[in-house]
């Protein structure tokens, strides 16, 4: 073969992530959805594992609602309507009304002038930060930001970028201090919900600082949020953190339609003027295919079962199981990082357990993801739990008696 001198480069640095413990691994298949039944939740077959029905406490899907038939009437309904696909880019053979319609739902649920879908959250955050940061912008970002933060940041290549520790305000404050005077502009940019250890930021703070500064940079400090895991799952009605600290809105608000809302595709919230400005410059909204139109009407189904008084019995609903399985591994000696929101870590602090506690729950039919390093910091190894309105009391407990059996 003629490159087969770099197949066996490539094969080496497979070799190397394996002996690592950092090698992610052949993927499951999902080949069926088993309904509730008899008290119990949805279980899940898995391609090469025969008839075992697997409890899942690794998805996103926190309301439940890409199973809810109202969102799947919707997308079905704009099939038929629309067809499967959108064509091409929005800039060459136009959007279709749904798209248009997601867009005002969101600009009305986040209660900003405007909003604009992506295909996805990453790719959101990968076609905003870097047309917002120049050769004279200082990016100021936390130190547990989520992956596409970090490459945004790489590939806009800011004048300044300075990194504070996780949820450190007085650290915040030292970077914009050393920061004024460098650049024109600052960028303050952080996870709401950060996505391994389901904390959060502390909004108000940082609003407060960045305004504190603002006179301090010619072209203001901006303050730039993704709260992908937290709009529709966390704060009053689902709104995410802004709503929970009672904060004053980000600037930028990212968020995505692919876990609450339980359905596909990423957006940002924010003035018109900047999404005017993001519709002509960013390149994976020009030159990318949008969310087909009928993910687009499951969108706006979602958003509005969310804010309505069903989405609020959902959300008391979550946080109910939430609450019950953080006191359950409590209560069986685990670490965990309690709060309200439905990711719920059992924090291991060790590869070689992780592993072990990985493999049996998945020998005894639950499906859980294991955190190592370098996806988390060396010595913060944990199983990231995610619960669901999917589940039952009954799930819950089938997966603490598990739980209870490796703790010994």
């Amino acid at each position: 073969m003629p490159h087969d001198r770099l197949l066996q480069l490539l094969n080496n640095r497979l070799d190397e992530l394996a002996a690592a413990t950092t090698l992610k691994g052949r993927e499951d298949i999902v080949c069926a959805v088993l309904p509730p039944h008899e008290g119990r939740g949805l279980r899940f077959l898995l391609e090469d594992n025969g008839n075992r029905p697997f409890i899942r406490m690794n998805s996103n899907s926190y309301l439940g609602l890409s199973f809810q038939q109202e969102v799947e009437t919707a997308e079905e309904d704009a099939t038929r309507r629309y067809g499967t696909g959108p064509g091409a880019v929005r800039f060459i053979s136009g959007t279709w009304s749904p798209h248009k319609e997601l867009e005002a739902k969101l600009a009305a649920f986040h209660d900003r002038e405007a909003a604009m879908i992506f295909s996805s959250a990453y790719a959101t955050v990968m076609g905003v930060l870097p047309q917002l940061i120049t050769d004279q912008t200082c990016v100021i970002s936390d130190a547990l930001n989520h992956n596409c933060i970090i490459n945004a940041i790489r590939l806009a290549r800011p004048a300044m970028k300075r990194i504070y520790k996780h949820l450190d305000l007085s650290e915040l404050r030292n970077c914009l201090d050393a920061s004024r005077g460098s650049c024109r502009r600052a960028i303050v940019v952080t996870d709401g919900i950060f996505s391994m250890r389901g904390d959060y930021a502390s909004l108000r703070g940082i609003m407060a600082l960045a305004r504190e500064y603002d006179s301090d940079f010619e072209e203001n400090v901006l303050v730039v949020v993704d709260d992908s895991h937290g709009v529709g799952a966390f704060g009053p009605g689902g709104r995410g953190t802004e709503a929970h600290e009672g904060s004053e809105q980000a600037d930028l608000l990212i968020g995505t339609l692919g876990k609450a809302f339980g359905v596909n595709g990423g957006y940002v919230a924010t003035s018109a003027t900047v999404v005017e400005y993001l519709r002509e410059t960013s390149p994976s909204y020009i030159y990318s295919n949008p969310i087909t139109p009928s993910e687009a009407a499951a969108g706006v189904k979602a958003v509005g079962i969310v804010d309505s008084p069903a989405g609020a019995e959902l959300l008391s609903r979550l946080r109910a199981m939430t609450r019950r399985f953080e006191e359950g591994i409590a209560g069986l000696g685990f670490e965990t990082i309690p709060g309200e929101h439905p990711i719920v870590p059992l924090v291991v602090r060790d590869t070689q357990r992780t592993l072990a506690l990985v493999g049996h729950l998945r020998e005894n039919n639950i499906l859980a993801t294991g955190l190592n390093y370098t996806v988390v910091p060396k010595g913060d190894e944990e199983i990231r739990f995610q619960i669901s309105v999917d589940h039952t009391e009954a799930d819950l407990d089938v997966v603490l008696n598990v739980l209870k059996q490796f703790a010994g």
